[in-house]
């Protein structure tokens, strides 16, 4: 099996990181991984995205048309990447940024207000990890306890002391994808 999830919004909401670490847990479970990053010319502000390919055997190609599943920061993304999801996919929408709903039926829509939790958490930072748990709330590729692991493993030292509220954000994400997912019809 292969899941492609696209990670997309401004620079600076934490999307590489994020991206990171769904391939960082992938690989520590023994999945085959690719994760490529993709920067717009600004340093902060600017587009971000990334494609991460979780797959159980070798991956072809680590280029993606049509995504499993999209989680879009903000409206430009949603834009963009609402049309190429595959029929069935899933599509992490934060509402904190963006001011419409999902056009497609034929996708399961998991809108949550990513940087507000992030806020009510009190570090506006963690809305990447909030959108992380709302994506695992929809796609089962990979667990909260293979995020948690990675975080564990993977985080820089000198941030290890915000992986309780990184851990607090991912659970607050995936209980607020379980409440408000909108499953394809």
């Amino acid at each position: 099996m292969q899941t492609e999830i696209i990670l997309s919004g401004f620079g600076g909401q934490g999307i590489m990181f994020a991206g990171q670490v769904l391939s960082y847990a992938a690989m520590d479970i023994g999945k085959q991984v690719t994760w490529i990053p993709s920067y717009g010319p600004e340093m902060r502000g600017g587009t971000a995205n990334c494609t991460v390919v979780i797959a159980d055997e070798e991956i072809g190609s680590p280029l993606v048309k049509n995504p499993s599943a999209a989680v879009v920061m903000n409206l430009p993304s949603l834009d963009k990447y609402e049309p190429m999801i595959q029929p069935g996919g899933v599509l992490v929408i934060n509402t904190s940024m963006v001011d419409r709903s999902a056009m497609r039926s034929d996708i399961t829509v998991v809108p949550v207000a990513c940087n507000d939790i992030a806020e009510e958490i009190g570090t506006p930072k963690l809305a990447n990890m909030v959108a992380v748990g709302a994506l695992l709330g929809g796609l089962e590729a990979l667990t909260a306890s293979d995020i948690e692991a990675a975080l564990n493993a993977h985080m820089p030292g000198r941030h290890k002391h915000l992986l309780p509220k990184n851990l607090e954000a991912l659970n607050k994400g995936i209980e607020n994808a379980r409440k408000n997912m909108i499953k394809a019809k």
